[in-house]
Formats: C-alpha cells, sequence, structure tokens
C-alpha cells in the first residue's frame, strides 16, 4: 500500500461483488474512505464489512442509478458521512446473464434496460456528484466502459456494446465540461474479466479461449488487473490526466 489516496473519499457503484469489489478494496488499502452504493444492498453491507473488518472505512448504501431521486441520495448521504466528496468510480452496470443473439432478435426492452443502467445510470451518477466536486474545485470521475467496443465480438451483444460506447462519448464530453472546474474525468475499459458472474456462465471457458486468443498477453483477465489504473486515476499522479479512454484488455484491441 502507497497511501495514494490517503484521507479521500470515494465513492464505487456496484461494488457488491466483481470489479466493484475489487476497486473498493483497492481503494480502501490505499487510504480512501467509502461510500459504496449498489442495487443490492446486501451484496454492498457485505463489501463495506470486510473493509471494515480490515480496518478500512465504507458504509453501503442501496441505490438504482437508473432512477434519479436515488443518485441524488447518493450525494446527500455522502455529505452527510463525509463532508466532501473526492472520487467517484462508476462501475455498476449491466453486462452479464444475457445471453449473445443476432442483431435483429434483441427486444426493445433489453435495449432500453442497458441504456438505462449503463449509460443513464453513469449520466444520473455524474449529475449528482459532480456539483459536490465543482465547490470545491477538484474531482476524479472514473467511468467504466468496455473494450467491447473495440473488438469483433461487440456484434453478438449489440445493445451492450452501444451502451458501452456511449460511456465513452459520456467521459470525453464531461471531461470537457468539468475541466474548468478541475474535474478530471476518465474512463477503463475492460476486457471480458473473469468475476464470478463471468465465472458462473455455462460458456465461459469457451469465452475465454477465445479471448484469450485476440490477447497480446495470454492469459485470462482478472479483477486485480484492473486496480492499477483505477488507483492512478483517481489519485494526484493523474492530475493532468483527463478525457481519456484507458484499455486494460492485454492487448485484446490492440490488433
Amino acid at each position: 500500500m502507497s497511501g495514494a489516496l490517503e484521507n479521500k473519499v470515494a465513492i464505487v457503484t456496484g461494488a457488491g461483488r466483481g470489479l466493484g469489489k475489487a476497486f473498493a478494496w483497492a481503494y480502501a488499502r490505499e487510504g480512501a474512505r467509502l461510500l459504496l452504493p449498489d442495487i443490492s444492498l446486501e451484496r454492498s453491507e457485505r463489501t463495506a464489512a470486510e473493509i471494515r473488518a480490515a480496518g478500512g472505512q465504507a458504509v453501503a448504501m442501496e441505490t438504482d442509478i437508473a432512477d434519479e431521486t436515488s443518485t441524488a441520495a447518493v450525494a446527500d448521504k455522502v455529505l452527510d458521512l463525509y463532508g466532501r466528496v473526492d472520487i467517484l468510480l462508476n462501475n455498476a452496470a449491466l453486462s452479464s446473464g444475457i445471453d449473445p443473439r443476432p442483431w435483429t432478435e434483441w427486444t426493445v426492452e433489453l435495449w432500453d434496460r442497458f441504456f438505462a443502467i449503463n449509460c443513464r445510470g453513469t449520466w444520473l451518477m455524474c449529475k449528482a456528484i459532480a456539483p459536490l466536486m465543482e465547490r470545491q474545485g477538484h474531482g476524479k470521475i472514473i467511468n467504466i466502459a468496455s473494450d467491447i467496443t473495440e473488438i469483433p465480438p461487440a456484434v453478438a451483444i449489440l445493445p451492450y456494446a452501444c451502451s458501452k460506447a456511449a460511456v465513452r462519448q459520456l467521459t470525453r464530453s464531461l471531461a470537457r465540461a468539468l475541466g474548468p472546474s478541475g474535474i478530471c474525468v476518465n474512463a477503463i475499459a475492460p476486457g471480458f474479466t473473469a468475476t464470478e458472474a463471468a465465472l458462473l456462465r455455462s460458456d465461459s471457458e469457451q469465452n475465454f479461449a477465445a479471448t484469450i486468443e485476440m490477447q497480446c498477453l495470454k492469459r485470462r483477465e482478472e479483477p486485480e488487473d484492473l486496480v492499477g489504473a483505477a488507483v492512478f486515476l483517481a489519485s494526484d499522479a493523474s492530475d493532468f490526466v483527463t478525457g481519456q479512454f484507458l484499455v486494460v484488455d492485454g492487448g485484446a484491441a490492440w490488433v
């Protein structure tokens, strides 16, 4: 631990499991105080309790990021708890449990669900938290996008890929809008990662094999492979980095 985030206040959405949990633990190890909004209070509280047991500071909160009233409550909560916020990591997303299919076979309901959570939810969290950062004159917003927009399998999960492409554009636009207030906005684009949800898929082994074949680095991506980028973009070391799309996928999108 380097203490790169010592005494900083961070919000990590979707920290109840998967990448969000890995990000929350990484921030806690670096000294950040955490608020962990998640659609599942039970999962979020489990993560928060584990961090507290290890000597960190973390508070769980039930939040639906697709609902504006719910995201506004996150802003109120972080001020009540800590009086400020330095970091917002928008990790919560819909990404699993839906089988690939031809582009014509997606329903309007599923298409709208992807955009409501992945795109609108990320925007609503930024809308709720950025004003707090603007008043401070500094802040770091990190959106979790995806390398799926850069590789051929995108066509098989088209609404997910399009929603994550929208997150990339949102990141660039907000970097321009919030830069004058001293706020850096960047995105991390993971590849297919060995989260709990990914490993539970019946086709996970063949998906990992196909992904590794595309990668320059010939092993599957683990959640821990992403935490270095998340800590860097949240820390003072990245104070002149904004509007960037950092792909962390072992080189799959490079070739």
